[in-house]
């Protein structure tokens, strides 16, 4: 009968007993009470996950946080820690274009500027001609100065040749070029901060120079400054940019270039799940009499390869399409292709 008794009373002490479960803050023994609270940690799943470290709800934010930056813009401009792709990995700037199709309204058979009079009148030139554009760039630097800021150098090449005057063999009217470099420093997205729910992403300096490499009297060129930011909401962007033109040393080949193209700049972009659309406009902000308006829209050639060719159609008005014709105003529309996004 005693031996009954004690087993009683040993079962009475045990956890997990249904008829007398005892607690085990209640165990005095201080080795027992804690072999006590391992062996519900063994035998009670919820006390076994209770266990398992946790991740941090700041850290977990955090995270989400970085995630949920990733856009458009910040996948255009590595913004967020999860578009980065590193230091030199070569990457399309401005659309790559191959327009078979480019019709103005008005050639300029006679170029001039202030301090460099015409050099004749061509009268072979076709007012529909070809425009090819090429822009790459690449990231030089990250984390320069300040946390996420990048240093960009880019290289932009547009040309306009008169592919369809055979009897002259086809001469390059018009090249641009320009080599550019961009510090972009990223900027959090704070929803609500705006109106009508825009953010702001990125903050830009820039120091470009832009010449067509010809000699006297067609060459023209200017070197500036630019301070820029980036908005987004969703599929929607904007960017602006204001020039500070740089003075020229010397004979300047183009004194007035400014008041004509503008020293602003202003792009609002869509991208949808095909199509992309855009609109640019260069102002002084002083009058609509010069700047100029481009208006542009493409779209994959083939559906299921969103980065590969894409149809392209550019409408563009105004002064400046190309720096030979920076003061001469008129109204061209380029069909063809995007050739390349990467």
């Amino acid at each position: 009968m005693t031996r009954m008794r004690i087993l009683f009373f040993a079962l009475l002490a045990l956890p997990g007993v249904a008829f007398g479960e005892r607690p085990c803050r209640e165990e005095a023994d201080d080795r027992l009470r804690l072999a006590c609270y391992d062996r519900e940690a063994k035998s009670d799943p919820n006390e076994r996950a209770a266990l398992v470290p946790q991740a941090s709800p700041i850290a977990s934010s955090t995270a989400s946080d970085r995630e949920g930056a990733s856009s458009p813009l910040s996948r255009e401009w590595e913004l967020a820690d999860g578009d980065r792709r590193g230091v030199f990995v070569l990457r399309t700037y401005l659309p790559n274009l191959l327009l078979p199709l480019h019709l103005t309204s008005s050639i300029n058979r006679a170029p001039a500027s202030p301090t460099h009079p015409g050099s004749g009148y061509q009268s072979d030139y076709h007012r529909n001609e070809a425009k090819i554009q090429i822009s790459l760039r690449t990231k030089v630097a990250e984390d320069l100065f300040l946390p996420g800021a990048a240093l960009w150098m880019a290289y932009s090449q547009q040309s306009l040749m008169q592919v369809w005057d055979s009897a002259d063999s086809s001469p390059f009217r018009s090249s641009d070029y320009q080599p550019e470099a961009i510090y972009v420093v990223p900027v959090a997205p704070e929803p609500g901060r705006l109106p009508l729910g825009w953010s702001l992403r990125l903050v830009e300096l820039g120091l470009a120079h832009q010449s067509n490499g010809q000699s006297d009297p067609l060459s023209r060129s200017w070197n500036r400054v630019y301070l820029g930011a980036g908005l987004e909401q969703g599929a929607s962007s904007f960017h602006v940019r204001v020039n500070q033109r740089i003075k020229a040393r010397g004979v300047d080949d183009n004194p007035d270039l400014v008041d004509y193209i503008g020293r602003v700049q202003m792009r609002m972009a869509w991208k949808g799940q095909a199509s992309t659309f855009g609109a640019t406009w260069r102002t002084n902000l002083t009058g609509i009499r010069r700047g100029s308006i481009k208006l542009d829209w493409s779209r994959p050639v083939l559906a299921d390869k969103p980065a590969g060719l894409q149809w392209y159609a550019q409408l563009f008005s105004g002064y400046g399409e190309t720096l030979l014709d920076y003061n001469h105003p008129q109204t061209s529309l380029g069909l063809g292709l995007a050739l390349f996004q990467f």
